[in-house]
């Protein structure tokens, strides 16, 4: 999730345990090491454009990591502040590791994919319960925690750990909901779904993107799950399929290894940007649920050399029509 959902639950942890002299330090280093891990995404490079995908919420954030990352932060953070507050390095690196710990299981409630096994495996967990980023989520903690600092409130730090759990609870029921409606809606078309993911909107557990896959296509549809249950139909493409949009394509360039990666990065779920035909879309990810068009992307080249890599594109850009769209679906 964003940094501050991060930092807030990574505070609530070790302040809902530390004894009452330690109220301050204790959320100061939860919050710090509760976003350490997302210090991957400076691994990248100036030639491959994906290396970063494959690196972000990996090694950082994988379980076995939970200790070294801990005491890590713990260490540095005792040399820089614990020593001159009378916190010995074991508490120093007990409040980090809780805080480093939670960072892992709450991206894998996301929609993203966090690698929670590695070294042991490569599958990205994602559990698909909130929004990378979510103001309900997240405000409650904050605003808890900080009440939190005096000393006799450490029952509220209790609290927002509840919440940070619960949330996630009632986000997986809406996502059960919105597929149950996803299927319903497929097996009305005619369709026999090969899989059929709902994945929540930005910012909101009430509005679903469904993506279903059937004989060679991608559809995308938008579920407001309330009580009415409400569909906003949306498009569909084909799945991509190298050897018919592609036919160019030397299978043993780099591109070719670089869509690969693109296509396990995303799930499978990649097909050609339908107003660029050369750009591979996740179509996970969209502005709008119910639209195709991926927030990120590549682009291949025809003119490519054997060893050039693909060009990694960002689109997201919003509009006041397209922010009119998403709060018509959300609220009307």
């Amino acid at each position: 999730m964003d940094p501050l959902s991060q930092g807030v639950l990574g505070a609530a942890v070790p302040r809902s345990v530390a004894p009452p002299e330690h109220a301050r330090i204790a959320v100061l280093f939860g919050f710090l090491a509760g976003m350490a891990p997302d210090l991957d995404m400076f691994i990248r490079s100036g030639t491959d454009p994906l290396l970063f995908l494959e690196y972000h919420r990996q090694f950082t954030h994988a379980l076995v990591f939970i200790p070294i990352g801990g005491f890590l932060c713990g260490w540095l953070l005792h040399q820089l502040l614990g020593k001159r507050r009378g916190v010995s390095l074991r508490r120093s690196v007990f409040y980090c590791t809780q805080g480093y710990a939670s960072h892992g299981l709450l991206d894998a409630c996301t929609t993203y994919g966090t690698q929670l096994f590695w070294p042991f495996s490569d599958v990205r967990f994602a559990w698909n319960a909130v929004s990378v980023v979510d103001p309900l989520f997240t405000l409650p903690i904050l605003l808890l925690i900080l009440l939190s600092l005096n000393r006799r409130y450490a029952v509220l730090a209790q609290i927002a750990l509840f919440w940070a759990v619960a949330y996630p609870v009632i986000g997986m029921v809406q996502r059960d909901r919105a597929e149950t409606i996803g299927w319903e809606l497929a097996h009305a078309r005619g369709h026999d779904p090969v899989h059929l993911e709902a994945k929540p909107s930005f910012a909101n557990v009430v509005l679903w993107k469904i993506v279903y896959e059937n004989d060679g296509q991608y559809y995308v549809d938008a579920v407001r799950v309330l009580a009415d249950g409400k569909v906003y139909p949306g498009d569909s493409v084909p799945k991509l399929d190298l050897e018919r949009d592609f036919p160019w394509l030397d299978h043993n360039s780099q591109q070719a290894r670089d869509i690969e990666r693109f296509r396990w990065f995303s799930d499978g779920y990649v097909a050609l940007q339908p107003d660029h035909p050369n750009r591979i879309t996740d179509i996970r990810y969209s502005m709008l649920p119910n639209q195709i068009a991926g927030l990120w992307s590549i682009e291949v080249s025809p003119e490519a050399g054997d060893a050039d890599h693909v060009r990694y594109v960002v689109a997201r850009r919003t509009s006041s029509e397209l922010m009119d769209n998403f709060r018509a679906m959300l609220f009307e």
